[in-house]
């Protein structure tokens, strides 16, 4: 079942279109054998063997683990199934995960003319640094005339590339080395905590660690567990080893008495705000639907944010890249007109 992987975009579309069926009434075996009908061969057989693990008596989340979907939605689907709201649940987690798909894809494709771009600059000022400018200092030295700024940067930086290229090479080898030595061996939340407290780029997996939970706490209080049942669950869900870290070290110190909303606020994988809603649903009576208003402002900030810095990071790079290229233009044609004015 796991030598052909769905890619993300595959298996979201299926549970979208899984979660439609539902959503008409359509019991989940035969939502399943109706989606089929629309996918290729090669699914077609995938899913036949779901179904029949399906009449085995497997749940659907055991069922989607052996078809080696994404965490993320095998946990949707297994918290659905304990809260009841199978069909709303699947078919928003599979939103939520076509749209980072999408937002995945729309990155890679910003980058690769920029990456492209530069690394036809780097050979073009390779070429430069090794042939023309040592014949232009050879001529300026003949001819007794100063070098312009533009071709005394790119000496400069071509001294400075093995440098660059060395400490590049030493970050990543350390990275890798730090990675499989050390943080894979920490536990799931101490790696989640690391990777939230990185400047800039930790408020974004903030968000998406803050709006599973919240969403997922959401529709279990809305099926009527308490919060320490629900804490349960998230600890059962063995999919996602943070949740259940989470779900284990919430339940002890609410078992010490403590506050909710203090513990979470202890949490550094979660956005600050999450502990004053949990605060706020607890005084009005109505912590399910805070929860998934919350869930859905986490959504909608992450969106923004994403949204905004693709909009800044191209241009950023085409800037780059064109001044680049624009002083080795003038590195070469300069020269040309110091030569000329010598003659």
């Amino acid at each position: 079942m796991r030598d052909s992987k769905w890619d993300l975009s595959e298996q979201a579309n299926f549970l979208k279109d899984t979660g439609d069926l539902l959503k008409r009434g359509y019991p989940i075996s035969e939502a399943i054998e109706s989606v089929t009908f629309r996918t290729s061969e090669k699914r077609k057989k995938q899913l036949r063997a779901a179904l029949g693990m399906l009449k085995d008596g497997l749940s659907f989340n055991d069922v989607l683990e052996k078809l080696n979907f994404h965490p993320d939605l095998v946990g949707y689907v297994f918290f659905a199934e304990e809260h009841g709201n199978l069909a709303e649940a699947i078919h928003e987690g599979s939103k939520l995960l076509l749209k980072r798909d999408q937002d995945l894809k729309r990155l890679l494709k910003l980058l690769y003319y920029p990456i492209l771009l530069f690394c036809m600059t780097f050979l073009l000022l390779i070429f430069v640094q090794r042939t023309l400018l040592p014949r232009f200092t050879s001529l300026f030295i003949t001819m007794n005339l100063k070098e312009n700024i533009f071709t005394t940067l790119l000496f400069v930086l071509s001294d400075m590339m093995p440098f660059i290229a060395t400490s590049v090479l030493f970050i990543v080898v350390s990275m890798t080395v730090y990675y499989h030595l050390h943080f894979k061996q920490l536990p799931t939340l101490t790696q989640k905590n690391l990777i939230a407290s990185v400047p800039y780029i930790g408020n974004f997996f903030k968000l998406l660690y803050t709006h599973y939970f919240s969403v997922q706490l959401s529709y279990l209080l809305s099926g009527g567990l308490s919060v320490y049942e629900a804490l349960k669950l998230f600890e059962r869900n063995e999919t996602q080893k943070l949740y259940v870290e989470i779900g284990s070290e919430i339940k002890k110190k609410l078992v010490r008495g403590e506050r909710l909303e203090d513990i979470l606020g202890d949490f550094r994988v979660f956005d600050r705000d999450l502990s004053r809603i949990i605060r706020h649903g607890q005084q009005n009576g109505k912590l399910e639907q805070e929860l998934y208003f919350f869930s859905l402002h986490c959504v909608s900030v992450l969106e923004t944010k994403i949204d905004k810095n693709l909009r800044i990071l191209q241009p950023l790079l085409y800037s780059f890249i064109g001044i680049l290229i624009l002083c080795i233009y003038l590195a070469i044609l300069l020269p040309m007109f110091h030569l000329m004015d010598g003659i």
